[in-house]
């Protein structure tokens, strides 16, 4: 593309040089018939001067040597017959005019003149012309560099993504404008991209690991079951379910990854009570501020999380105490609070991915996922101590501007 735009400039700037000649040419015809009439008189006043002076040497000479020194003429002297016989100024082959000379009406001589323009005269144009399209194709190089380097490295930046180098980026420092705000776009997605694969690496690494277990003690258990133990089909029935937890949580985080999330409008109050439902909790345990409260959302997603969150209560807590959604600051705030010992040093590590206490047999996805479905959603997840014992651990979601004072319809439970 660079090539490309160094040409046209090129070519526009040629182009416009030979209009800028035509141009010319065309002012000078126009001005001709004028030009030549006052050159005509300079012929005629030349001949007069010169017959003054012709038949004395001396003044003669002088006169034809001033007219050649102070205009930078060439002027050459002939007898009647055509023959030279003095010459003055820059020597000439060619001659612009002839001016006869004439003593009492009879021809003696002919002075003849070639004017040279100062400063160079038509060459002197002609190279400076030349001067100003190499100047100007210099110029429009530069020009075309700066168009077509920016599209040249989104091209790279582009080509290298296609091929899986997802580290490439655009400068953005050298860009501008409109072009800009793309490179922007682009290293945002090139950077969603990288960060959702290296994830995934992460996450099929650890998940092969924590599968070897279950199906190893699965594999025991059968073994076991053989002999008629009526015990080991609850522990096969215990390794299942972890397995199909297992699977249940890398199917919503494959879908916060490569799925577009479901924009619905919801009631926060209807989520806590289907998920407290769903985890065979009582609904008095809700409690909802300024009900109703409504937000857009994913309803699998953000039932997900409910669910991880008084999972986790449970697990690790010693049960739920309290399930509350209020509005601080213009978002939705989901927070579960239980009756256990609290968190050990920062709360910030248990959203971690496989961070698991020391007594749990969980697969340590469940707060991580609660903080990936909180952050798509606008929001963020917490996790801290409470000062009259036991821990609350929630998110976030941000929430939607009033729409002429329509609320969302409430979901139905069930």
């Amino acid at each position: 593309m660079q090539r490309r735009l160094f040409v046209w400039f090129g070519v526009s700037i040629l182009v416009t040089a030979f209009v800028v000649l035509a141009v010319t040419t065309v002012v000078d015809r126009f001005r001709g018939p004028s030009a030549r009439a006052q050159w005509n008189n300079v012929q005629a006043l030349i001949g007069v001067q010169a017959s003054r002076v012709w038949d004395d040497p001396r003044h003669r000479d002088a006169w034809a040597s001033e007219i050649a020194g102070q205009l930078g003429w060439s002027v050459r002297l002939d007898v009647a017959l055509g023959k030279e016989f003095a010459r003055f100024g820059p020597p000439t082959i060619h001659w612009a005019a002839s001016a006869p000379v004439f003593r009492d009406g009879v021809q003696v001589g002919t002075v003849r003149v070639h004017p040279w323009p100062r400063g160079g005269g038509g060459w002197t144009v002609l190279l400076a012309l030349a001067v100003a399209v190499v100047s100007l194709w210099a110029i429009s190089g530069r020009i075309a560099w700066k168009l077509a380097w920016p599209l040249e490295e989104l091209t790279r930046v582009a080509r290298d993504l296609g091929e899986g180098r997802l580290q490439s980026r655009f400068d953005v420092r050298f860009a501008r404008g409109e072009v800009r705000s793309l490179a922007e776009v682009m290293n945002g997605m090139a950077e969603r991209i990288e960060r959702q694969l290296k994830d995934q690496r992460e996450l099929l690494a650890a998940v092969s690991h924590e599968l070897r277990t279950p199906l190893a003690r699965i594999r025991l258990l059968l073994e076991l079951g053989r002999g008629g133990d009526t015990s080991v089909l609850d522990q096969l029935e215990h390794e299942v379910l972890e397995m199909d937890a297992l699977v249940g949580e890398l199917l919503a985080s494959a879908r916060l990854d490569f799925t577009a999330m479901a924009r619905v409008p919801l009631d926060a109050g209807d989520l806590g009570a289907r998920a407290l439902e769903r985890a065979a909790l009582p609904t008095a345990l809700l409690e909802v501020d300024d009900a109703p409260v409504s937000l857009e959302g994913d309803p699998t997603l953000l039932q997900r999380a409910l669910s991880n969150l008084l999972e986790n209560a449970r697990v690790h807590g010693g049960g739920v105490t309290r399930l509350r959604v209020d509005v601080p600051n213009g978002v939705v705030r989901f927070s579960v609070e239980d009756a256990g010992p609290g968190l050990e040093g920062d709360g910030e590590r248990v959203f971690h991915p496989f961070q698991r206490g020391e007594t749990s047999d969980g697969l340590g996805l469940g707060l991580a996922l609660v903080r990936r479905i909180a952050e798509a959603h606008g929001g963020s997840a917490f996790a801290e101590n409470r000062t009259e014992g036991g821990a609350r651990v929630g998110f976030t979601v941000r929430r939607p501007a009033e729409r002429d004072g329509v609320r969302p319809p409430r979901t139905s439970r069930g």
